[in-house]
């Protein structure tokens, strides 16, 4: 769908509401707004709604509307939808529920063809809100108010949303909009529109699934080249019914895996919770899409001092320390008492006294990409606030004085008011609200932008395949320039002939996907007398053992049924999945990527010399993955290939076991 299609839909001069009791909630809510276009209901019986005159039919309307809120049941919104499209409406939100999620998807694909080339939203949809225009498709009580500008909220489900818009932590939103069933407008049309709308800062998804994922890549593009930063939870991250039994991979790199690397790539900032989408869009509303990573920590208290480098850590945030010539400077200030470090506990000696904490906060922060004032306002009902007053004035101060981003943080959030972030954001500085949350934001924002052009490879549906063996694995692994070792097969074990092998040998039974936990491996022989058969093997597979490993890598490509291929690397061998250590990739990637990926491992030191500790080849199990990745892309038979473990020597890496699957 053309995106511009949907600029009467999310920005109607016009509105149309049907359904008696629904269409009262609308008319009041667009009241309440300040909507200056004509509002029809549109009722068979009732003269009036909401103190509007009421239209027997929508062929009695003074013109085709630009938006429609439809509030009647599914099997009337079907001709209601027809008509509109028909008669050149601008779209409609689609409200009642029981289509494709109620087990009737024949009735949906009704829907979507009577609407034709008119957008709608839903079907299953709350609808739309529109601060900046007061345009409120909207059945029901929202917590905004106008704005001139601010984010855009798009959910794929209405509760969590109508939550986000009850927020009381001075975050602007301009638009909250449902997506529903998502028939017709999908997820990237929907949030691209938004972001067409110069009026909107930044964007904040709620994502269920995301419906195509080369869109949405292009999507995230476009809000790069606009300078817009984009924040998602992706949910469904446990979600265990893709997981296949046969694979480690598909148990340590599921769909929430996938999604979690995509959505990296795109340069997309990714959350976990509500509280933490608000805070990073604060920061995205006021600063734009990215923050630097050199940041520092201020307050007056070591209690504090020591609190936010303790929730720092598991964030992957450090304080680099105070420079030198900025570390004089503070002494200056502050004195030989206080300690000067990173965070900084500035003590309370310059407690009241404005030009010093401005002096403080300022020389401080110059050193910096941006800087954690942790700072709890007495509550005012109780307590007179007004002293920390100077405190607030230097951070403002702070951040013209350095050009570099100040960023107020109260411990708990209701230790700061809605009030004063606004006031505060009215001068240019972000409050952020509770330090764990703070922090989580910070981080988000630091997400790296997405590589323009990238689109992950084209999604293929489910299919069913077969399982090759080890030896026909092994052979195309061969195939595409990775090496394995050397080995012989044979039906059975007294039909292997070793002897154009060298001792030591792997034995190993074909016909399982877990030869260890089957009994189907025997290491380190010097003969094959004497050796039993494996109940249940299919064949045998005997090998010359590798030798001179640094370092059991896991290595899995699978085909994603939205991401197209993605490509898991972990630490590897019988206790990955006790080890759980793995980062996810989603296919075409280059080396560089694959080698920055491997280094986010929490055992990455293991494999880079950590204390006189050989450095494995790192660099050679990226070039295999690459390999096998372009092999994979090339050819849309093969499923899956994992190789558990690739054993890495200090130079050059073997392929000691694989799984492959293919249709």
């Amino acid at each position: 769908m053309d995106m511009k299609n949907l600029d009467r839909l999310l920005r109607p001069g016009s509105i149309a509401v049907l359904g008696a009791g629904w269409a009262l909630n609308v008319i009041e809510q667009c009241a309440r707004m300040g909507f200056k276009g004509p509002i029809w209901p549109v009722h068979p019986t009732k003269p009036e709604i909401g103190g509007l005159k009421a239209y027997p039919s929508l062929a009695d309307l003074p013109q085709a509307p630009d938006a429609t809120f439809i509030g009647v049941n599914r099997f009337a919104t079907v001709d209601v939808v027809k008509e509109l499209s028909a008669m050149g409406a601008g779209g409609a939100v689609c409200f009642a529920s029981g289509w494709t999620e109620a087990g009737e998807p024949e009735l949906q694909a009704r829907l979507v063809e009577a609407a034709g080339d008119m957008p709608i939203l839903g079907p299953n949809c709350y609808g739309v809100i529109n601060y900046l225009d007061g345009a409120l498709l909207w059945p029901d009580q929202h917590g905004g108010v106008p704005v001139d500008k601010g984010v855009a909220l798009v959910s794929q489900s209405s509760n969590i949303v109508i939550n986000l818009g009850m927020q009381q932590r001075g975050l602007p939103v301009a638009y909250v909009a449902c997506l529903g069933n998502a028939a017709v407008v999908g997820l990237a049309d929907l949030a691209g529109a938004l972001l067409d709308d110069p009026r909107v800062t930044a964007l904040g998804l709620y994502i269920e699934g995301i419906d195509d994922a080369p869109a949405f890549a292009a999507l995230a593009e476009r809000a790069l080249e606009m300078g817009k930063g984009v924040v998602a939870i992706k949910s469904g991250k446990t979600e265990l019914s893709r997981t296949a039994a046969a694979s480690h991979t598909a148990s340590l790199a599921g769909s929430g895996a996938a999604s979690s690397a995509f959505l990296r790539q795109v340069g997309v900032a990714e959350v976990n919770t509500p509280s933490e989408l608000i805070e990073t869009l604060k920061l995205f509303h006021v600063h734009g899409p990215r923050i630097g990573p050199r940041i520092c920590s201020l307050s007056c208290s070591g209690g504090e001092a020591g609190l936010v480098a303790d929730l720092a850590a598991p964030f992957g945030i450090d304080f680099p320390p105070v420079p030198e010539a900025t570390r004089a400077r503070l002494s200056g200030t502050l004195g030989p008492i206080v300690t000067i470090a990173n965070p900084l506990d500035y003590h309370t000696f310059i407690w009241g006294d404005g030009p010093k904490t401005t002096e403080v906060f300022s020389a401080m922060l110059e050193a910096y990409d941006a800087g954690i004032y942790i700072i709890d306002s007495p509550r005012p009902d109780r307590c007179d606030p007004s002293g920390y007053q100077p405190a607030f004035d230097a951070i403002v101060a702070a951040q013209k004085a350095t050009g570099k981003i100040a960023l107020p943080v109260a411990s708990m959030p209701e230790n700061f008011g809605e009030g004063r972030v606004t006031e505060m954001m009215a001068q240019g500085v972000c409050s952020l609200l509770g330090l764990e949350t703070a922090l989580a934001a910070i981080k988000a924002a630091q997400t790296p932008a997405g590589q323009p052009g990238w689109r992950p490879s084209a999604a293929l549906p489910p299919r069913e395949s077969r399982m090759l063996s080890e030896a026909e694995g092994k052979a195309l692994l061969a195939e595409a320039g990775v090496a394995v070792p050397k080995s012989v097969t044979a039906p059975t074990l007294a039909g292997l002939d070793v002897a154009g092998l060298t001792a030591p040998f792997a034995l190993k039974g074909l016909g399982f996907a877990h030869k260890t936990e089957a009994g189907a491996v025997r290491l380190g022989l010097t003969s094959l007398e004497g050796q039993a058969e494996m109940p249940g093997a299919t064949g045998y597979l005997v090998e010359e053992m590798v030798t001179g490993a640094v370092a059991e890598i896991l290595l899995g490509l699978r085909r994603d049924p939205v991401y197209g291929v993605t490509l898991t690397l972990g630490m590897g061998g019988v206790t990955a999945e006790v080890l759980a250590d793995t980062v996810t990739l989603v296919l075409p990637a280059t080396e560089a990527q694959v080698l920055d990926a491997m280094g986010r491992l929490r055992l990455w030191p293991l494999l880079d010399g950590y204390r006189g500790r050989p450095k494995a080849d790192m660099a050679a199990v990226a070039r295999i993955a690459l390999a096998l990745g372009a092999r994979m892309l090339a050819d849309e038979s093969l499923e899956e290939i994992e190789i558990n473990p690739i054993l890495v020597r200090p130079q050059g890496a073997v392929a000691v076991d694989a799984l492959i699957r293919k249709v």
